[in-house]
C-alpha cells in the first residue's frame, strides 16, 4: 500500500465518521459505549428500542420558540 492510498482511506475514514457524527448515526455507538462503561451489570438497549426511547423523548420535549 502506499503513502497516498493510506492518506486517502484515513481521509475517507475521517469523513465518515464525520458524516455519521452530523447525521446522528453515530449515536447508539456511542450510546453503547457509554452504557458498557458505566452500566456493566446489565444489557444496553437494543438498536431499535434505541431509537424507539430517542423519538418518544423528541416527542414529549417539543422546544418551541427562541429560548
Amino acid at each position: 500500500m502506499s503513502i497516498q492510498s493510506g492518506k486517502l482511506r484515513r481521509a475517507l475514514r475521517n469523513g465518515r465518521a464525520l458524516w455519521r457524527d452530523f447525521t446522528g448515526e453515530s449515536a447508539y455507538d456511542r450510546y453503547v459505549e457509554r452504557h458498557r462503561r458505566e452500566h456493566p451489570d446489565h444489557p444496553p438497549m437494543t438498536q431499535r428500542e434505541f431509537w424507539r426511547a430517542r423519538a418518544r423523548q423528541d416527542e414529549e420535549n417539543v422546544q418551541t420558540g427562541c429560548c
